[in-house]
């Protein structure tokens, strides 16, 4: 498995990096050491995690070892700087940062960012003199793109190896999508020498951050420390109200890739911008120079996409599904803040699909669980919520004479703790609804507040691998319940709890001045005693193209906090009987439904191309890979046209397609197809359902 780790940012009403007009200039590397407030804060974040942090661990030589291990992949993530060598180097301290830490000593983390910093100047002075030479690209060999979990290059000799082979794979790449030769070596020249600018405008806090949260993420993958300027940006950008794009961002190698979107905000609303995208440039305004961000820190590639309500921002995209070489688009999008009725829950009906004659199913699509906090402290009496939406939405649809509902949770990150408890007792009569355990073993028990049950019928959840917290905790529960049927991916597996400690409380007239941890302190678990971290919530009858999900979320973090089980709390199921055969039925239906072998199909192909590590560098070979590759694309997309009965695309059609994607939205349309399938085949399920308790009742 690769290795990776949750380094996030929402791009939402707020950002953690500086402004995008402050001054960044060069750090001299002898102003690269350790402050008197950074060995304060060392001293109380030890203190802190070591009582109040959810996972009790020891700061002993074996998570030394770990924290060596996770600065160095901080640092060189992709193993593209330091060698074999330096790493023996940095081995001295393999069994020391562990009584570093606890006594704020800070210097072998700065001694082997300077070393780092160096080493990044040889990279790039070597990467310039081979920019302005000639490549072979008939040569037949291959090149190894992800060296996350590769050994170490041995020496220089073999790092010069891997760098030549990055750049003559950098200018494929770049000729394969249609650029020119002059083009080609702007772009890349602009590119390495970004690398060594923003490497050399890391300050003391930079450093001392990245060391500190190789510390965090040697316990798990949600605690982490905020530096005094990220804070403090944090404050301002809440009182400017700067605005972003909506989405969630996580830095994956060399590229920065959309973890997901947020309901209301302009990428989710664009359609043009899905979980798997890859980031690798951004322009400012209707005409600003896109810069090619490939290569560059999470944080720097945040700093760029933000900005004020109303501004344009463009990102060039390498959508989900294609390789590092397929074609680009350029999306357009006016930052703007997440309002809160973009993200209501909103009503669908479904009725007249094949094999589900007579019956009506409504549908309940919440993409995010929202509460109204500050008109509920102002007293408004209409404020609003999740919960009151959907009691709303429910009393309709019964009215309008739906047979059964489906929620659909799809792509739903959470929200609200209150809101996924009191949503949950709009379908149980009373009882507990989640279970949370802090990091002193105490367990409090969220019950459902309103003894009114206001939906009673048939009922199913729709879930993805997205799904994910507060919608974890719902699902969790209406299965727990027995109450209705859960359908789809399992989920993502976020089942911890976080709050936010500002350090300088613990000095005097420090507050402010030391930086913030998010410190991971509560665990929540389902009424019938298992954890929602880790495996997520599995649903009743799985989807076929849920295949890869076991990699995704929290399954695929590195030191993700493991599943665990407490008591279950006093509840009673409901009881919706066996379920067997509905899945029976699902998997018989499915056999012969286009849809399904459409996602089945783009299943596959995603995963074999997550799953590469390796590409030729034989051009001939690499455009003919990539050829067969979007061929087979074309086809699975053709064959499904076809099947609906609508008309396959020709070439000629398929590359205007692609030309005027963000003008025709076919790439938007061809998400909402997919969307529908899995809506559809739920929708059946619980139709399916309905038609056999209706079967029983006349039996009887």
């Amino acid at each position: 498995m690769k290795k990776r780790y949750l380094l996030l940012f929402t791009l939402l009403a707020f950002a953690w990096m500086a402004p995008l007009w402050a001054k960044v200039t060069e750090v001299p590397l002898d102003q690269l050491k350790p402050t008197r407030e950074q060995r304060q804060a060392t001293l109380i974040i030890v203190r802190v995690i070591d009582k109040y942090h959810y996972k009790r661990q020891s700061l002993d030589d074996k998570a030394s070892h770990h924290i060596l291990d996770r600065y160095l992949d901080s640092l060189d993530p992709n193993r593209s700087f330091f060698t074999r060598k330096d790493v023996e180097r940095f081995n001295v301290y393999q069994d020391r940062l562990d009584d570093a830490l606890r006594q704020a000593h800070l210097e072998p983390a700065f001694s082997i960012f300077r070393i780092y910093r160096q080493r990044i100047d040889e990279r790039v002075e070597y990467a310039l003199k081979l920019l302005q030479g000639k490549f072979d690209f008939s040569t037949d060999e291959q090149y190894r793109f992800d060296r996350s979990e590769a050994p170490w290059a041995a020496d220089q000799t073999a790092l010069n190896d891997f760098w030549r082979k990055r750049i003559k794979n950098d200018i494929l790449g770049l000729r394969l999508s249609g650029k020119k030769e002059d083009e080609i070596k702007e772009t890349l020249r602009k590119r390495y020498q970004g690398i060594q600018r923003r490497a050399h405008q890391l300050a003391s806090d930079d450093v001392f951050q990245t060391f500190i949260n190789a510390y965090t993420l040697s316990l798990e993958p949600h605690t982490a420390y905020m530096s005094p300027r990220v804070s403090e940006n944090f404050d301002i950008s809440m009182r400017l109200s700067l605005e972003g794009i909506g989405a969630v961002l996580k830095g994956d190698s060399e590229y920065t890739e959309v973890l997901r979107t947020v309901a209301g905000g302009p990428a989710k609303q664009s359609g043009e911008v899905h979980a798997g995208d890859r980031i690798v440039g951004v322009g400012q305004g209707e005409d600003g120079e896109i810069e090619d961000v490939v290569g560059w820190r999470l944080q720097d590639v945040v700093d760029k996409i933000r900005g004020p309500k109303g501004s344009i921002v463009r990102l060039r995209i390498l959508p989900d599904g294609s390789g590092a070489d397929g074609p680009a688009k350029v999306v357009k999008l006016v930052r703007n803040k997440i309002k809160l009725e973009d993200q209501a829950a909103k009503k669908s009906i479904i009725e007249g699909l094949d094999e589900m004659g007579p019956v009506r199913i409504g549908v309940i699509d919440i993409p995010a669980f929202y509460r109204d906090f500050a008109g509920q402290s102002r007293g408004e009496q209409d404020f609003r919520s999740t919960t009151r939406d959907v009691r709303k939405l429910l009393k309709e649809l019964q009215s309008e004479g739906v047979d059964g509902i489906v929620i659909d949770l799809r792509q739903n990150g959470g929200g609200s703790l209150i809101e996924a408890t009191e949503l949950t007792g709009l379908f149980i009569s009373s009882g507990p609804v989640v279970q949370v355990k802090n990091s002193s073993g105490e367990i409090e028990v969220e019950k459902d507040p309103d003894p009114e049950e206001v939906y009673t019928g048939s009922l199913a959840v729709l879930v993805d691998r997205n799904s994910a917290s507060a919608s974890e905790i719902f699902a969790g529960a209406i299965q727990d319940y027995r109450r209705g049927i859960i359908i789809g991916e399992p989920t993502f597996g976020k089942g911890t709890v976080q709050t936010l400690v500002d350090l300088g409380r613990f000095v005097r007239d420090g507050e402010g001045k030391l930086g913030r941890l998010r410190l991971t302190m509560a665990q929540f678990f389902r009424v019938n005693g298992g954890s929602t971290q880790f495996k997520g919530v599995v649903p009743d009858i799985v989807f076929p193209h849920a295949a890869g999900s076991e990699e995704h979320g929290e399954r695929g973090l590195e030191n993700a906090l493991p599943w665990a089980r407490i008591d279950a709390a006093d509840y009673r199921p409901r009881g919706i009987g066996s379920i067997k055969r509905y899945k029976e039925h699902h998997q018989q239906r499915i056999k012969h439904d286009p849809g399904f072998r459409y996602l089945a199909g783009k299943a596959e192909l995603l995963t074999e191309l997550r799953n590469q590590e390796m590409v030729s560098l034989q051009e001939q070979r690499r455009k003919q890979e990539w050829e067969a590759r979007e061929q087979r694309r074309k086809t699975q997309k053709n064959e499904y046209r076809v099947a609906i009965g609508l008309p396959p695309l020709t070439d000629d059609e398929e590359k205007s397609a692609k030309k005027d994607d963000a003008e025709k939205g076919d790439e938007a349309n061809d998400k909402d197809d997919v969307d529908k399938i899995a809506l559809n085949e739920a929708a059946r399920i619980l139709a399916d359902y309905i038609e056999n308790q209706r079967r029983a009742v006349m039996v009887h």
